[in-house]
């Protein structure tokens, strides 16, 4: 069993993102109380069985105070069976990352960080309205090393608008000299409902060229793994197979848990999709109600979904289990079109297994949806 925490507040919007979030947090401590009273309420969800990975996302969870972070994982081991050795992620900005605040972490139970830095460039930074500087970027990775936290991902974001490719090979360059175990990896997206999105309506910025971030792509993959980096997701790259359990979970269809605003829950049945507003959202909490719509998933439901989150894996998707999933639908509407696919050298199928080839991954979202069955 997975668990999801959703913590919707940020100090500032970055102009590319979509997630949900406030910059308004005089109700921080009320959201802590109300995902945990919603923990309490959803305990039945998930069949029984130990907590493996724990996830606080968001928003910006290293905005916790100690208080607020000891209250909901006081609330989970009061609720749930969590494992030995479970995996317990904290997302978190450099700007929040010392001595003081890793320690706190620490000794809540945080045994992993997923540092958002992004770049190492400046002019970068401020052109996403990031909240940290370059020198927090290059530092908060050492001052989380000498605190004990070694289990640590950073995240980078390419194909940002540059007369050439040497910022990512400088950032890339920095991200190696850090030596972490984990880098995610991203390619910017403009979202309409982000400042991006609102200037490429008013063509203040250019759209993302295909070509370009193509090319930023696949100079990225053969650097990162020339340094000895696994590319075990599109975007995710581990040495020694330090994986995200967390989310290697998703991409393996495991049951999880999502608490908060705008998190999203899956048991192998059903989906449910708390609602994105945070005033919503407290106040049906504290009428003990969970603000979730449900999704009954038909048998095409899971076969897409396994379709979209395995392809993008080194695990791929197992064809008898698509046959079962789609009780036989996705050969009889698809057999053809993937032989297609295996003779353009996007696909390879190896022992009932399908799993893109390094051409293919420039085309992953595609393929998936070209292959859904009805």
């Amino acid at each position: 069993m997975h668990l999801y925490i959703h913590i919707p507040f940020c100090k500032q919007a970055c102009h590319y993102c979509d997630f949900h979030f406030s910059t308004n947090t005089t109700q921080k401590r009320a959201m802590a109380e109300a995902i945990a009273r919603e923990i309490v309420l959803r305990k039945s969800y998930l069949p029984d069985g130990d907590m493996e990975t724990i996830y606080f996302g968001g928003g910006t969870p290293s905005m916790l105070d100690e208080a607020e972070l000891h209250l909901l994982l006081d609330t989970v081991h009061r609720h749930f069976r969590v494992a030995p050795g479970a995996e317990i992620t904290l997302e978190a900005n450099p700007d929040d990352l010392n001595a003081a605040s890793l320690s706190m972490f620490a000794r809540a139970g945080i045994n992993r960080l997923s540092i958002g830095i992004q770049s190492f460039h400046e002019p970068h930074l401020r052109f996403m309205n990031r909240a940290h500087t370059a020198l927090e970027a290059k530092q908060c990775v050492k001052i989380a090393q000498n605190a004990g936290i070694d289990n640590i991902s950073i995240d980078l974001i390419y194909a940002i608008p540059s007369e050439n490719h040497d910022i990512l090979h400088a950032d890339l360059a920095q991200a190696f000299a850090l030596n972490v175990p984990h880098i995610s990896a991203y390619c910017l997206t403009i979202e309409p409902q982000t400042a991006f999105g609102s200037w490429l309506k008013k063509k203040k910025i250019k759209p993302i060229e295909e070509e370009y971030a193509a090319q930023q792509f696949e100079m990225l993959v053969g650097s990162l793994c020339g340094e000895g980096y696994e590319q075990y997701e599109i975007s995710n790259f581990a040495r020694n197979g330090r994986y995200s359990r967390h989310n290697s979970s998703y991409w393996k269809q495991h049951p999880y848990l999502g608490v908060g605003p705008s998190a999203h829950s899956y048991n192998g049945t059903t989906r449910e999709f708390n609602v994105s507003h945070n005033a919503k959202y407290l106040d049906a909490l504290q009428k003990g109600i969970i603000p979730a719509t449900v999704e009954t998933l038909t048998g095409a439901d899971n076969t897409n979904e396994y379709l979209l989150t395995g392809l993008r894996t080194i695990w791929g998707v197992d064809l008898q289990k698509l046959h079962e999933l789609s009780n036989g639908a996705f050969a009889a509407q698809h057999r053809r079109q993937l032989d297609g696919m295996i003779r353009k050298g996007w696909v390879r199928e190896d022992s009932g297994t399908l799993r893109l080839t390094e051409a293919g991954k420039l085309f992953a979202d595609r393929i998936s949806s070209d292959l859904f069955i009805d």
